[in-house]
């Protein structure tokens, strides 16, 4: 199940919350009850993959 992170505007907490993806756009609640969240964007699985190639439009030169 994604992970999804959220922060209070109310008092700054940012906290995550488990749920389905039919769900991600769905309000939550911070842990100290107030209302007023916004959801984050978050880069996991964005970081960590293979290095983008270098060396023009499809990175071995073969474009002419």
């Amino acid at each position: 199940m994604p992970t999804y992170e959220f922060k209070c505007r109310d008092c700054s907490d940012t906290f995550e919350v488990n749920r389905p993806m039919s769900e991600s756009g769905a309000p939550a609640s911070c842990p100290s009850g107030h209302s007023d969240t916004v959801k984050l964007l978050s880069m996991a699985g964005l970081s960590g993959g293979a290095p983008a190639p270098t060396g023009g439009c499809c990175g071995g030169g073969c474009c002419r």
